[in-house]
């Protein structure tokens, strides 16, 4: 596949808390904002009081802890990626995990589409608790319709042939586990940029996802967030097309070093419907907010996309600071964390393979 960076033992489990972290700390952040998706501000505040939503709240059935299809989508991300590594290991075989991961992809299509696992299926494809639709991005069900595998190797920076015009979340809210598998932020970034383009063909949709891969390859390596966002913009700069996602990660930056973090500043970067909105409030609050509940509680306490955005911001603070630094009472009531977390220690195990 390509070239992937040596850990030690100590290094390793260092590597699969952060995992597990940021593949936990993502689904905590989808399910806080799963409830007020689709509220404003001022309806989140009639509803819970002044200060929002102050922790995981029962959904529109009554069920509390509930994830999306941005926690769906980021575990057959993993997946993909590590049926990739297991054939790169057991074959000898580069390349080639674009297909795994589109067919990844496919099985998620497969549970908004079917009441439930086919016969014969394996892996999250045979969890039932994996088929059920929650508002899925139209961006990511009509991709997935099509039959298009992206080329690792083609130059990016045009529209792709899939929704050219599409620069939605819905690509760089599943893209966390590109960072997280021990290749480098550039290849992180490419790997990212290039699946994204399974569904979401303009170039702030995909470089928004590129972008954010990066930036949790570099928390995986121990990097502060401030620095890792600082890298990923030079590694975007090389990019044409980069703009709009370099603006966005910019404003993030000057928003957090400008005053005391609330909800109203986080306004000013957008409502995170689309991708360097959602990631530019991600880093925003991450980095504005260092107390870690806190901050995946302001990035969920704003009108827009609060479950995209409060899952972008778990990935980060799980990668930086490992499953250990989130939340234990809110996991309790976590829909699918043990599974999860089998999922991000599967991950981790492939990758420390070699």
């Amino acid at each position: 596949m390509y070239d992937r960076i040596d850990l030690s033992w100590e290094a390793t489990a260092v590597h699969r808390a952060r995992v597990r972290g940021s593949l936990l700390g993502g689904a905590l952040g989808d399910a806080l904002g799963h409830p007020v998706e689709f509220l404003s501000l001022d309806g989140i505040r009639a509803r819970y009081g002044e200060q929002g939503v102050t922790g995981l709240v029962p959904d529109s059935e009554g069920v509390v802890g509930r994830v999306t299809d941005d926690t769906q989508m980021t575990l057959f991300t993993a997946e993909g990626l590590r049926r990739a590594y297991a054939r790169e290991r057991d074959r000898g075989i580069g390349g080639g995990w674009s297909q795994l991961v589109r067919e990844a992809y496919g099985h998620w299509f497969d549970t908004q589409r079917l009441p439930g696992p086919p016969e014969g299926a394996t892996g999250l494809a045979a969890r039932p608790w994996l088929y059920a639709r929650r508002a899925p991005g139209n961006a990511c069900l009509s991709g997935l319709a099509q039959d298009f595998v992206p080329d690792p190797a083609a130059p990016l920076g045009r529209p792709g042939p899939v929704n050219p015009d599409s620069k939605g979340c819905g690509a760089v809210m599943r893209s966390a586990p590109f960072g997280l598998t021990r290749v480098t932020a550039d290849t992180a970034f490419a790997m990212a940029a290039h699946s994204a383009q399974t569904t979401h063909g303009h170039p702030t949709g995909y470089y928004s996802a590129g972008a954010f891969a990066a930036i949790v390859a570099h928390l995986v390596e121990g990097e502060s967030l401030e620095g890792a966002v600082l890298r990923a913009l030079r590694l975007l700069a090389r990019h044409s097309g980069h703009e709009e996602t370099t603006a966005a990660l910019r404003a993030a930056l000057d928003l957090a070093a400008g005053g005391p973090p609330s909800a109203e500043r986080v306004r000013s970067l957008g409502e995170g419907w689309i991708g360097e909105e959602a990631l530019a409030i991600a880093v925003y609050c991450a980095l504005a907010e260092p107390d870690v509940r806190r901050a995946l509680l302001l990035s969920v306490n704003h009108s827009g996309d609060s479950d995209s955005t409060g899952a972008l911001c778990g990935n980060l603070l799980g990668a930086r600071h490992g499953d250990h630094g989130l939340p234990a009472d809110w996991l309790e009531h976590l829909e699918g964390r043990a599974e999860i977390a089998v999922a991000a220690d599967d991950l981790a195990a492939e990758c420390a393979r070699g």
